[in-house]
């Protein structure tokens, strides 16, 4: 697992070493980063069941202004706390231990992501809300982005947002969206 590109390059993150995490490949990495070159500089972005940090660290390699964190596993979070040290990664982000979304109705009402990057375990039952609870969070122009098994298509269309988007590599898929209207 590896940093593909941006100022962090080449750099190789740890890995979860206990079952349950499954970080996103390098293949797909590559891809969704490829898709999101325009949106990631500069952009205030949430890392939603983050994992190791990966997706998150990929963003501010690439650019991105600040990162939000969240991830329920403590162990998870010592990880993500251990990527960064390793990147050299002191500011410019949060990391919020607990629930989804629960952590999202702990941010500020007005608190606005222009890029989410969703990675819930590929079994939740609840994924419509929990997209649609990230979408609330949203900012105009932003996008969206689901991690999800290839097996279990993702919702064409959640409350506010619709899906642009999708991209399949191996078992692994993603679905991105944007508000309705936005284009």
């Amino acid at each position: 697992m590896r940093i593909i590109a941006g100022r962090l390059r080449r750099r190789v993150l740890k890995a979860p070493t206990w079952d349950g995490l499954r970080p996103t490949s390098d293949r797909l990495k590559e891809s969704l980063f490829a898709i999101l070159a325009p949106v990631v500089p500069g952009a205030h972005v949430l890392d939603g069941f983050a994992g190791s940090g990966a997706l998150g660290l990929e963003a501010v390699s690439r650019g991105a202004a600040s990162v939000t964190f969240v991830e329920q596993d403590s162990r998870a979070i010592a990880l993500i706390a251990e990527n960064l040290a390793h990147c050299g990664v002191s500011d410019g982000y949060v990391m919020i231990r607990g629930d989804f979304s629960a952590a999202l109705r702990e941010l500020p009402g007005d608190r606005r992501f222009d890029l989410i990057l969703l990675d819930p375990p590929y079994a939740a039952d609840d994924i419509d809300a929990l997209v649609c609870a990230a979408g609330a969070r949203l900012a105009a122009g932003g996008m969206l982005v689901l991690e999800h098994a290839k097996r279990r298509p993702a919702p064409e269309c959640v409350t506010g947002l619709q899906c642009v988007r999708r991209v399949v590599a191996g078992d692994s898929a993603l679905a991105f969206y944007r508000r309705l209207g936005t284009g």
